[in-house]
C-alpha cells in the first residue's frame, strides 16, 4: 500500500511539474519554440483531417454516382454483348425476394435499355432512354434533382414523363413540362413524345450527356418484349467494402444463362484511379506525422537546454534519470495534446464548412462534381490522433535519453 501511494505522488509530482513548464518560460526564444510546435502539429493535424475527408469524401461521391446510374451490382444475360442494349432477360419474383431481403443488399431494380435521338428546337442531341418501373431506387438520386420531381409511374398505367439532365436540358433549350421527340433507330424507326417532370445535375458528364429516365413500358413496347422481360437488375448494397462477397453470393443464387458484375469489374479503371488515392493520403499522413515529431524533438531539446541547470538541481536533491525524463515527456505531450485540440477544432471546423457550405466548387467536366466532398468519420479521426500520439511519443524517447548525460556539476555550472 505504502509502495503504490509513494508511486502515484511521484507522478503526480512530475505531472504538476510538467504543467508549469507550460506556464513558465525562462526566455522569449522558448516562449515562441512551444507556441510554434504546437501550431506544427494544429496544423500538421488540420491537413491530415482535410486529407483523409476530401480523397473519401471524392472516392465515396464517384462510387455513389457510378452506382447510381448503374447499380453496384448488374445482373444481365450471359453473353459478350458490351452494347447499351442488352438481350433481354425474364423477370424473377423469387429471385428479387431472395436478393431484397438479403443482408446487406438495400434494393433490386429492374431497368431497360435502349439508344435514341432527341430532338427540339432543331437541336438533336443523342441519348440513352433507361426505363424504370415504380419500384425503383431514387435513394441515390435524391440530392440531384435540380428542378421538378422524379417520374409518376404506375404497374398499370404508361407515362410519358421523363427525367433529363441539366446538360441536355440547357442544349436543347428545354425546362419543366416542356415536350420532347425521341427518336429510335430501329426497323421501322419508332419515335416517341415526352414531358420533362424533372431535371437532375450529378456532375458526372459521361453520365449526364445521356441518360433520360422513362417509363420501362415504352422499352417493352418499343422492342416488341413481354410484360416480364427487361435488359438488367440493378442492385444497390449498403457497405461498397462487401461489393465482392455480395457478388459473389448473387453469382451462386441466378440460373447459368445469367451473370452478375460488380462497378469493379465494369468500370475497372475508374476503381484503379481512385484506389491509387490512398497511396497518396498515406503519403500525407505520413510527411505530417514526420513534420509534427520534428518540431516536437526541436523544442524538447530547447526545453532540456534551457532547464539544464533544473535537471542538475533535480539530480543533486536524489532524483532518478527516468523520473526527470518522464517530466519532459509529459510537458511533450501536453504540447501536443494542445496542438491536437486546436488541429481537430481547425481540420472538422473547416471540413463541416465546405460540407454545408460547398465554399469551394469545382468543374464538373474534369472532376465530376461541382464542389469538393466531404467524409467526416469520426472513427478515422481517432485513429490519426491516436497515431500522432504515438508516433511522436516514440520519436521523443530518443532526445531525452540526454538527460541521463548531464550530471549535477555540470548542469549547476551551465550558463
Amino acid at each position: 500500500m505504502h509502495t503504490r501511494k509513494h508511486n502515484t505522488t511521484k507522478l503526480n509530482i512530475e505531472d504538476f511539474i510538467a504543467k508549469r513548464f507550460l506556464k513558465e518560460s525562462n526566455t522569449k526564444f522558448s516562449q515562441t519554440a512551444l507556441r510554434l510546435s504546437i501550431l506544427s502539429i494544429a496544423l500538421g493535424l488540420m491537413v491530415m483531417i482535410l486529407s483523409v475527408s476530401i480523397v473519401t469524401g471524392f472516392q465515396n461521391s464517384i462510387r455513389n454516382k457510378i452506382a447510381a446510374f448503374d447499380g453496384h451490382i448488374r445482373i444481365t444475360n450471359y453473353d459478350f454483348n458490351n452494347s447499351l442494349e442488352l438481350a433481354p432477360i425474364n423477370t424473377d419474383t423469387a429471385l428479387e425476394n431472395k436478393i431484397k431481403n438479403h443482408s446487406g443488399i438495400k434494393s433490386i431494380s429492374a431497368i431497360g435499355m435502349k439508344g435514341g435521338i432527341i430532338k427540339a428546337h432543331n437541336i438533336v442531341q443523342g441519348c440513352v432512354l433507361k426505363g424504370i418501373d415504380e419500384n425503383y431506387n431514387w435513394s441515390l438520386f435524391e440530392d440531384w434533382i435540380v428542378k421538378g420531381r422524379t417520374p409518376s409511374l404506375s404497374s398499370t398505367k404508361k407515362s410519358n414523363e421523363i427525367l433529363i439532365s441539366k446538360n441536355n436540358a440547357n442544349k436543347l433549350k428545354l425546362d419543366i413540362d416542356s415536350s420532347i421527340l425521341v427518336y429510335f433507330m430501329q426497323d421501322p424507326p419508332r419515335i416517341r413524345k415526352f414531358t420533362i417532370c424533372g431535371i437532375y445535375q450529378s456532375g458526372f458528364p459521361d453520365f449526364d450527356n445521356r441518360i433520360i429516365y422513362g417509363d420501362l413500358k415504352h422499352i417493352r413496347k418499343l422492342n416488341k418484349w413481354d410484360n416480364n422481360q427487361i435488359s438488367a437488375y440493378e442492385v444497390i448494397i449498403d457497405d461498397f467494402k462487401n461489393m465482392d462477397a455480395q457478388t459473389e453470393w448473387i453469382h451462386k443464387e441466378i440460373k447459368y444463362d445469367l451473370k452478375a458484375q460488380n462497378i469493379k469489374t465494369r468500370y475497372g479503371f475508374i476503381m484503379d484511379w481512385l484506389n491509387l488515392l490512398d497511396t497518396n493520403v498515406f503519403f500525407i499522413l505520413g510527411l505530417m506525422v514526420m513534420i509534427s515529431g520534428v518540431g516536437m524533438i526541436a523544442t524538447l531539446l530547447i526545453l532540456i537546454l534551457e532547464k539544464t541547470k533544473f535537471i542538475g538541481t533535480m539530480k543533486a536533491l536524489g532524483a532518478t534519470n527516468k523520473s526527470i525524463r518522464k517530466i519532459f515527456l509529459l510537458h511533450a505531450m501536453h504540447l501536443s495534446i494542445r496542438g491536437l485540440i486546436l488541429g481537430n477544432a481547425l481540420g472538422i471546423g473547416l471540413a463541416l464548412i465546405q460540407k454545408y457550405f460547398h465554399i469551394i466548387s469545382l468543374e464538373a467536366e474534369t472532376y465530376y462534381m461541382t464542389s469538393i466532398p466531404i467524409n467526416i468519420n469520426i472513427v478515422t479521426i481517432l485513429l490519426i490522433n491516436f497515431g500522432v500520439i504515438v508516433v511522436i511519443g516514440l520519436m521523443m524517447l530518443g532526445p531525452s535519453r540526454i538527460i541521463s548525460n548531464i550530471t549535477p556539476i555540470k548542469a549547476l555550472r551551465f550558463e
